[in-house]
């Protein structure tokens, strides 16, 4: 259980890295709700570049 719920904060804080997710700077809820999907594409793709990289 304790596991899940590190996995569950850890998430939320790679979402929380992206400036659009953490403030309201969309008009509407579905662009927000867009911008979710969007910042963890972005994350994985960081992190799979940085291990292809080494």
């Amino acid at each position: 259980m304790l596991h899940r719920r590190w996995a569950v904060e850890r998430t939320f804080f790679w979402i929380n890295r992206c400036r659009r997710t953490v403030r309201d700077y969309e008009r509407l809820p579905q662009h927000h709700a867009a911008m979710l999907p969007w910042s963890m594409i972005t994350t994985m793709t960081r992190r799979l570049a940085r291990h292809r990289h080494t």
